[in-house]
């Protein structure tokens, strides 16, 4: 079933306005709608580099509860946001949608950031099927 297209709007409204609270909330409720156009604006979210780091890391994260393949390729690149929770967000996001063309990305970005974003990337490694602890042992 698709989400009503006035709500949508409404949301879609708020994310392209000037109110970081707004944004904010919006990206939440688009998550929560899901759907076509919910996904298109919150791949654009996570991809925006002059979006609130608070409104990014939500996008991050409720394109995971979303699951939708098109979404890995941000993602991806969002492991190299700004900020602390939009990197964590991105690696929890890609091992929940699953796909192993997030394994590689994922490998290169175990060595940066803190013991939360490595502890993330770890946990979606495994939930992509891999084990991190062989990789370290060969």
């Amino acid at each position: 079933m698709d989400p009503d297209g006035a709500v949508i709007k409404e949301l879609l409204s708020d994310l392209r306005g000037f109110d970081k609270e707004k944004r904010r909330t919006a990206v939440m409720k688009l998550g929560m709608v899901g759907g076509e156009e919910a996904v298109r604006a919150l791949i654009m979210t996570v991809r925006n580099d002059h979006e609130d780091l608070i409104t990014r890391s939500r996008a991050a994260m409720m394109l995971g509860q979303l699951r939708d393949i098109r979404a890995v390729p941000p993602l991806i690149q969002a492991l190299d946001a700004p900020g602390f929770r939009t990197p964590v967000y991105a690696a929890e996001a890609l091992g929940k949608i699953g796909d192993p063309r997030a394994i590689e990305p994922l490998l290169a970005a175990l060595e940066s950031g803190n013991e939360t974003f490595r502890k993330a990337i770890q946990d979606a490694l495994k939930r992509l099927g891999y084990s991190v602890k062989e990789e370290m042992e060969r």
